[in-house]
């Protein structure tokens, strides 16, 4: 490793909470927590706090995490938000990018490297999201300029077709399963100077692709198990955040592991059938 983090806090939204890797007991582990734990077994500990909370658009995450993340001066931190915005008529690209940098800006400037990364092409895991491009283009374009003038770094995921893999996202298509949590943490890991294996950007083999019937029946599969329970939560004015807090709302610290078991990062099989939340 080449460089010390002392105080790592995570902002954000359910990419960063954590979901879809789950830690075994209930919860979600995530990519944040997987840098936490590197951190921890390769310096022998750091303090590590995880604001984030499923749901939380761009302007909540400021309003609701910022304050306490600044106070607790952490010198690496990861700022990520932005799915949520998009899935809202009242995206706006310019708000977005003036609310990135407001959060990244007094973060850099209380002494910390803040890390934030771009949304991927999902056309291939998510076909519905065609409809979305240019939303994800203007948000991917919001981040990379608000961190320009901050000086935030930026893991630019548009930029590597790996990041689009199906095989690295979970049955709901909007959240990285664990294989995609540790390449996630791998990418991030190498952008802030952690190490310098760029192994995360390498894409898997090609795989078969699913005839036009079964890619019809998934696509049935995944709006009835997902994206009508969306819609009908969201037209009741609920959010999947509601009643959820923090899992590490304070900086804690985080040791070691007793045996470090290796990141698995082996591609999974698509899943023809669609889970529920």
């Amino acid at each position: 490793m080449t460089r010390r983090y002392e105080r790592f806090v995570a902002i954000g939204d359910s990419t960063v909470e954590g979901l879809d890797d789950p830690d075994g007991c209930g919860g979600y582990r995530g990519w944040a927590d997987r840098i936490a734990q590197r951190l921890a077994d390769e310096q022998g500990a750091v303090l590590y706090a995880n604001l984030a909370v499923r749901g939380c658009t761009t302007r909540q995450v400021r309003d609701e995490q910022l304050a306490a993340a600044i106070a607790m001066r952490p010198d690496l931190a990861a700022v990520v938000s932005g799915m949520n915005d998009l899935l809202r008529g009242s995206f706006d690209a310019t708000v977005l990018r003036a609310d990135i940098e407001a959060m990244q800006r007094p973060l850099i400037e209380n002494g910390a490297v803040v890390v934030t990364f771009t949304l991927p092409e999902f056309g291939d895991v998510m076909p519905i999201a065609r409809m979305l491009r240019s939303r994800i283009h203007q948000l991917n374009q919001a981040i990379r300029d608000a961190s320009a003038s901050s000086g935030a770094i930026v893991c630019d995921f548009a930029r590597y077709p790996v990041a689009g893999d199906p095989r690295l996202w979970a049955d709901d298509r909007l959240h990285a399963n664990s294989i995609g949590h540790a390449r996630i943490a791998e990418a991030l890991m190498d952008h802030v100077g952690l190490h310098d294996d760029r192994s995360w950007a390498e894409p898997y083999p090609e795989s078969a692709r699913r005839g036009f019937g079964a890619a019809v029946i998934a696509e049935v599969q995944w709006i009835r198990a997902h994206l009508a329970p969306w819609l009908w939560r969201h037209l009741l004015g609920r959010s999947s955040g509601d009643g959820i807090t923090a899992k590490r709302p304070a900086l804690a610290p985080v040791f070691p592991s007793a045996t470090q078991a290796p990141l698995q990062d082996q591609p999974a099989r698509p899943n023809a059938q669609a889970t529920s939340e």
